[in-house]
């Protein structure tokens, strides 16, 4: 047998001799993202996300609040109102009544529908002929594409193409210049290449061209990056207004236009025809009650896909 030394190591015995004795490594601690947070680390998170919460509540709750207000309300409080002790629906009855609200917000809805539809179109066509890697000419297009999100052209020569294809005064102009968006595009392609090489192998052995391998196979599988892509168009369109002060008259205004009239120039209800000055509602219940109308379509739809955001932007972002 092998006897223990006094410095920790094996002696050699009779069945022969031992090198020196290893130690077993010491445990260490969980990693840091294991851990359970201290109650002071907690109690600071909590504050925090309070904070955050209040931040973004309490405004929202004053826009809303405002919008629902009385006149007597908006004067007891001093223009803006936490929570009205008598709520109207005067100020949304007066927008509506004028004509003006109803067409900008018609105008924007279908804008924002043709203009997703077709973005979408556009993009997944030359998003899925860009991440081939037999399409010839396919890293110069790239390249220039590219090129154009680094270095957009000017209010002045984008200002000269739409004149020139005569699109003024048409709602044409607010999709056309801007039907495809470079960032989108690369997130789409970066996810259409994730979709493994023997997916397509396979197709195509049973016989299927391009067109059906991104119908059945390609565009089912992308699902979480064509919402988030929609989601993005669907949300440029709708808040574009600045396109639309160039190219359109006041009367092909969309919702974001007259909004932006009503709160940064200081229009007033009179412009609507909705009734005498003296009965109407006060200028900031106007101005709440356009930008309630403004915001809350676009803001219902992302409980819907929130689910998609992590998913498709990541994904796409990683592989391109």
């Amino acid at each position: 047998m092998s006897t223990l030394a006094p410095h920790g190591t094996r002696t050699a015995g009779p069945r022969g001799t031992a090198g020196p004795r290893r130690r077993r490594p010491a445990r260490t601690a969980r990693p840091a993202w294991m851990e359970r947070p201290k109650p002071l680390t907690r109690a600071a998170k909590a504050v925090a996300l309070a904070t955050v919460v209040l931040l973004v509540v309490v405004p929202f709750l004053i826009i809303v609040s405002t919008s629902l207000a009385s006149n007597k309300d908006v004067v007891a409080n001093g223009g803006w109102v936490l929570w009205p002790e008598h709520p109207t629906l005067r100020a949304y009855r007066e927008i509506f009544e004028g004509g003006i609200v109803g067409h900008a917000l018609a105008v924007s809805a279908g804008v924002t529908l043709v203009g997703t539809a077709v973005s979408l179109a556009c993009t997944i066509g030359l998003a899925y002929g860009l991440s081939r890697p037999d399409l010839f000419g396919g890293r110069p297009l790239l390249l220039v594409i590219l090129f154009t999100f680094l270095f957009p052209p000017g209010m002045i020569p984008s200002f000269l193409l739409v004149k020139s294809l005569h699109m003024l005064n048409s709602y044409d102009s607010l999709i056309a210049p801007v039907v495809i968006n470079v960032f989108n595009l690369v997130v789409l392609r970066g996810f259409f290449q994730s979709v493994p090489a023997e997916l397509h192998e396979a197709a195509r052995l049973d016989g299927a061209g391009e067109w059906m391998v991104l119908r059945r196979i390609v565009l089912p599988l992308s699902k979480a990056a064509l919402a988030v892509v929609g989601l993005f168009y669907a949300v440029s369109y709708w808040n574009a207004w600045f396109y639309a002060s160039i190219y359109l008259d006041s009367g092909h205004w969309p919702l974001q236009q007259v909004l932006r009239t009503y709160v940064v120039g200081g229009a007033q209800l009179a412009d609507t025809g909705a009734g005498d000055a003296g009965q109407v509602a006060a200028p900031q219940t106007i101005q709440m009650a356009v930008l309630v109308v403004a915001v809350v379509p676009i803001l219902a739809v992302y409980p819907f896909l929130q689910k998609y955001f992590t998913k498709g932007v990541l994904t796409g972002a990683i592989k391109s």
